[in-house]
């Protein structure tokens, strides 16, 4: 009888189980219907637990439910609770790569990339064909393991002079280390390989912190590093580390020498981490005291002409395609707007000038700008708080003044260095300080060129850079900022001479613009192509009077037609077309559209200093108020762009940005283009209208060490390349092909096609066969675009003045060929991704 009545009991709770699930699973439909997503998903996640067995067949079902809910909890800000959810759903699907991949995202908009970045690369592991995961991950990899990091691996001769480096140190008597900024790791092997018998190293990203945790351990060294996940400021005697190290190393070092801290974290390792200083002039065991490798740095320094870095930090033109650019509103890229800022913001941006297109002109004689002894922790301190100094360098070679290029020699220790000077051989880049806000920028041999130097805020400044014309006959060769100068009418004579930003301050409109804002600007083909096609579509929609005396051309007068135009409305106003514009950041195109004729162009630009600037151009160019809009101030969601210009109109011409400058295509174009198609009146378009992906195949050994660790041999034996190498992406973005090191083993071929107007004519793969016309090894696969805005008029974006740059697949293995082989790629776009394989 017992026995019966368990069953029974069993039985009953069996029943009541099905029971409630059944009316669970009921309820999750019933509120899916209702879009009561929350609702839903608690029914569904008590059928998961009550019933298991179910996991398989409601999965899909459950991950809609789970996303829904998760977008509306975003949408509310109820940050916490979306994560509960994930955290409850991977516990059930615990290797799910929809929803590790879902969480990753979620993350990652959140500013969390190292955890976004797990679970990501969770997801493609899991699933290495899943294209979403794939594209997240390779896209994450590129902020958490910067591409540097390859090169510098790669750089067998950096490494092996900072192993000698430490082997001296070591052998000389410093037996305890601590790496500051380990990245993988390299540093504090070298220091256990040279006999050093305790090393500790610190690292502050997440990321590079594991990825130096499986390093050492590959290397057998888990035990004898002590690897801390922390930023060396805040490491403390005894909790972190026993006693004070013999001998800190670093690398903590960028273009400009300063920017990655090494100053603060040195001042701070001398005041907390390292034994004292070796006295000098004295014969002592150097295990007795501490030092720094690298010893001390000497900066150097020189004027240039380069137009690469002028058309990215300069506008060169009063008119662009029609447009009269007022001369109310002053350009100015990042670098020169926060000059004398408090604003800690890097001061200077970085170029390979040996590969930077179109090369560079030396206007000086490189010059000592500074040198700095890592091993004084005085002279250290005294950086931040020293005065800014006068520097002078006289012109050796006349040219336009485009900008200073700093680099540094890096004197490990007595015998060992490291330059990164343009003309070496090198992984690093130099600083670029582009000189900006002067009325003429020509100068002849024997002028002089002037700046300022500090380290503020403990970055390298150069600032208040200006020349000084040769008849001044002032010597600025002392750099206690004294002149020495005969009279007063020699001074004034001078100061008349001296070309400075004074005379440009006043009501202007500063605009600050990124670099690529700047280049765009400078793109004349590029204006002068959109304007031709938007003349053509707005002709064919109102072949009005105004309309047809459109300057198509270029070679008409816009002002005239503005006035043909303020004419006409007095007689009549016909209604205007509507154009919206919403490529990413400053953009003119709605005021040369502006200029066509009777149209209301709006602009999706958001920053205010942004539109002040557009409304003075508009002003400049006589528009009435109402012809120039900012789309975003008429919306009630900015997250929907895409809408009507009203209830009761369509659009004549929507303007999308297809392709990033970086090279690859905008995320969700072909989502947006969808809807565009539903927001056009009839005979209107969308710009392009199609774009055709151009590659060919090439050897590139340069594109083979910025992409991947090429195996033991440039780290010295160690075991590095298979775990960086999981960060590698296998396309490069921001590459010159006019620069690039590289032999074309094809010639170009048409790879896809992308038509935002018709999708009929759109295929998520194709298959390319190519033909090989040199014998090598093919190593990567470039490729760029030709940008249709019709059929008449299209842009290359491998062109010489465009502001684009282009990419690179490159391939995991390289394929030997010979001339006349054939190999067929199989070329697939994935949402913004393009993959392109090659079948032997």
């Amino acid at each position: 009888m017992p026995n019966s009545n368990a069953k029974f009991r069993r039985g009953g709770r069996e029943a009541s189980r099905r029971e409630l699930v059944s009316r669970s699973l009921q309820s999750a439909e019933h509120c899916l219907e209702e879009h009561d997503f929350g609702t839903a998903y608690a029914h569904y996640l008590l059928v998961l637990n009550l019933a298991p067995e179910l996991k398989t067949s409601i999965k899909e079902t459950f991950q809609f439910t789970l996303f829904k809910w998760a977008e509306e909890l975003d949408s509310l800000a109820r940050i916490q609770d979306l994560f509960n959810c994930y955290e409850q759903a991977l516990e059930l699907y615990p290797n799910d790569e929809v929803i590790c991949n879902s969480m990753g995202e979620h993350l990652f908009r959140m500013g969390f990339r190292d955890e976004a970045a797990g679970y990501f690369h969770k997801a493609v592991k899991l699933n290495p064909d899943f294209a979403d995961a794939k594209e997240n991950f390779y896209r994450v990899a590129n902020w958490l393991v910067e591409r540097w990091h390859f090169i510098m691996l790669n750089d067998a001769k950096r490494n092996l002079t900072y192993l000698k480096a430490i082997e001296n140190a070591v052998r000389s008597g410093c037996s305890s280390v601590l790496d500051i900024g380990t990245g993988t790791g390299i540093l504090s092997m070298f220091a256990k390989k040279a006999g050093a018998s305790c090393v500790y190293a610190c690292e502050l990203s997440k990321t590079m912190y594991e990825l130096a945790c499986d390093v050492v351990a590959a290397n057998n060294m888990e035990r004898e590093i002590k690897l801390l996940h922390l930023k060396s400021l805040d490491i403390e005697i005894p909790k972190h580390i026993p006693e004070r190290v013999s001998l800190v190393v670093t690398e903590t070092v960028d273009a400009g020498l300063f920017g990655e801290g090494i100053v603060e974290s040195l001042i701070h390792a001398w005041e907390h981490l390292l034994l004292q200083p070796k006295p000098k002039n004295q014969e002592v065991s150097a295990g007795d005291y501490g030092r720094v490798i690298p010893a001390s740095a000497t900066v150097f320094g020189m004027a240039v002409e380069c137009k690469e870095i002028r058309r990215h930090h300069r506008v060169g033109m009063q008119e662009v395609a029609g447009v009269c650019l007022s001369n109310s509103v002053q350009f100015f890229s990042p670098t020169y707007a926060f000059a004398g800022s408090e604003e800690t913001v890097e001061p200077y941006t970085t170029e390979k000038l040996s590969r930077i297109p179109g090369g560079y002109i030396p206007l000086t004689e490189p010059c000592q700008v500074m040198t700095v002894d890592f091993n004084d922790l005085q002279e250290l301190k005294s950086l931040a708080t020293r005065k800014p100094w006068k520097l002078s360098l006289p012109v050796t070679e006349g040219g336009i003044l485009d900008a200073v290029v700093v680099w540094f020699v890096l004197q490990l220790d007595d015998e060992h260095a490291l330059s990164t000077s343009p003309s070496e051989e090198t992984c690093w880049e130099q600083a670029v300080y582009p000189v900006q806000g002067l009325p003429d920028y020509s100068v002849k041999t024997g002028d002089t060129v002037m700046m300022e130097v500090c380290c503020q805020d403990f970055y390298l400044k150069i600032q208040k850079i200006s020349s000084l014309t040769s008849e001044c006959g002032m010597d600025f060769s002392d750099r206690d900022n004294t002149l020495s100068l005969g009279n007063e009418a020699e001074l004034c004579n001078a100061l008349a001479g001296l070309q400075t930003t004074s005379k440009q301050a006043g009501s202007s409109q500063v605009c600050v613009l990124e670099s690529t804002e700047i280049a765009l600007l400078n793109d004349v083909p590029y204006h002068e192509c959109f304007k031709a096609a938007m003349s053509k579509v707005l002709l064919s929609l109102n072949p009005s009077k105004d309309l047809q005396s459109m300057d198509v051309d270029g070679h008409g007068s816009g002002i005239n037609l503005q006035e043909n135009q303020n004419k006409a409305s007095l007689d009549e106003a016909p209604d205007p077309l509507y154009i919206l514009d919403v490529s990413e950041g400053f953009s003119i195109l709605p005021i040369i559209a502006g200029k066509l004729g009777p149209v209301k162009a709006y602009s999706s630009v958001e920053k205010e200093q942004h539109q002040a600037a557009l409304n003075i151009i508009s002003e400049a160019n006589h528009f009435p108020k109402e012809t120039l809009e900012f789309w975003l101030s008429h919306l009630e969601e900015e997250s929907v762009v895409l809408q009507r210009p009203k209830s009761d109109k369509l659009w004549s011409i929507i303007i999308l940005d297809v392709i990033e400058t970086s090279g690859l295509i905008q995320q969700e174009v072909m989502e947006k283009a969808a809807i565009s198609r539903c927001l056009l009146h009839s005979g209107g378009k969308i710009f392009p209208q199609y774009v055709l992906v151009y590659g060919m195949l090439v050897e590139s050994e340069s594109l083979l060490l910025e992409s991947a660790v090429q195996g033991t041999e440039p780290t010295l034996g160690f075991n590095i390349a298979p775990f960086i190498n999981q960060f590698k992406v296998p396309v490069r973005v921001y590459l010159d092909l006019s620069t690039l090191p590289c032999v074309p083993l094809s010639k170009p071929a048409e790879l896809l096609r992308l038509d935002l107007m018709n999708p009929l004519l759109n295929s998520p793969s194709r298959e390319v066969k190519v033909q090989i016309c040199k014998s090598g090894r093919v190593t990567a696969i470039p490729f760029w675009y030709h940008i249709h805005l019709d059929e008449d008029h299209s842009l290359n974006t491998s062109g010489e003045s465009s502001h684009w740059k282009q990419a690179a697949v490159v391939l995991d293995e390289p394929i030997p060929v010979q001339v006349g082989d054939e190999l067929v790629l199989d070329v697939q776009h994935h949402k913004s991704n393009i993959s392109i394989t090659v079948k032997r």
